[in-house]
């Protein structure tokens, strides 16, 4: 009977020490994943960040488009799975520098003033034509030699970056989704949430800019986004003059 009791015992023991040991693990990958994430967003425990969110262009001030309403609800998440905190500004009140804080700017040049400012002074080499007047250029993207238009609802693009504006790693970086209509600043967060970690391996805390097409948003939505190009260094030298134009095939 001693004898049952002993290897009962031990049994038992090494069933707890098992669960220990696994519990232990898992919690180890966990908090080690979540660190690395907190790191590629610049989102230490308890740390503040910034959204800074843009207008419709067509609309009164303060009015904020369905999508980009969409594309910060993306980012809020983020956010609080760092365990961070967000404060919601508009991009005509964000006059302060950057580094010191996690910075989320949402929206184009035209309705954005913010990310104008960033895009001149970070990305001189993306140049976006914000021309109100119809005509197959509105909208369209130059990096480097490269011209990128868009076709309302079947081929739109989209810039996304991480920038620590020549800091260094261990600055607060900026994150810019800066597309060509408010559904493709949309795509853009869900594309980052989607595949942070792979970038986080790829780039690990240096900057980056990604150019995203966007599919057929008429019939898909956000939902399907292409890589086209690293364009990071195109992007943050002087803009040559255009020489090739990108639109889907007829």
């Amino acid at each position: 009977m001693n004898e049952v009791l002993r290897n009962v015992v031990i049994g038992a023991v090494a069933i707890g020490i098992a669960i220990a040991l696994g519990w232990y693990a898992r919690t180890y990958l966990w908090r080690r994943k979540l660190r690395r994430k907190q790191a590629f967003f610049g989102l230490p425990q308890n740390s503040e960040s910034l959204l800074v969110v843009n207008r419709d262009a067509g609309g009164p001030d303060l009015m904020v488009t369905r999508n980009d309403v969409f594309a910060l609800l993306e980012l809020s998440a983020l956010i609080k799975d760092c365990g961070a905190h967000a404060q919601l500004i508009t991009h005509d009140s964000a006059q302060q520098g950057f580094g010191e804080r996690t910075e989320f700017c949402v929206g184009g040049p035209s309705s954005n003033r913010r990310m104008a400012a960033h895009m001149h002074s970070l990305l001189p080499g993306v140049r976006i034509n914000t021309d109100p007047e119809p005509g197959p250029d509105r909208g369209a993207f130059q990096i480097g030699p490269e011209r990128y238009r868009m076709e309302p609802g079947i081929t739109e693009y989209v810039v996304l970056a991480r920038l620590t504006a020549g800091q260094g790693k261990e600055a607060r970086p900026v994150f810019l989704f800066c597309g060509q209509r408010a559904i493709t600043n949309q795509a853009a967060t869900r594309y980052l949430a989607k595949h942070h970690e792979r970038l986080s391996r790829k780039y690990g805390g240096n900057s980056f800019v990604l150019l995203l097409k966007v599919v057929n948003s008429q019939a898909y939505g956000p939902d399907v986004v292409e890589l086209v190009a690293d364009v990071t260094r195109a992007a943050q030298e002087q803009a040559p003059a255009p020489k090739n134009s990108h639109r889907a095939k007829q």
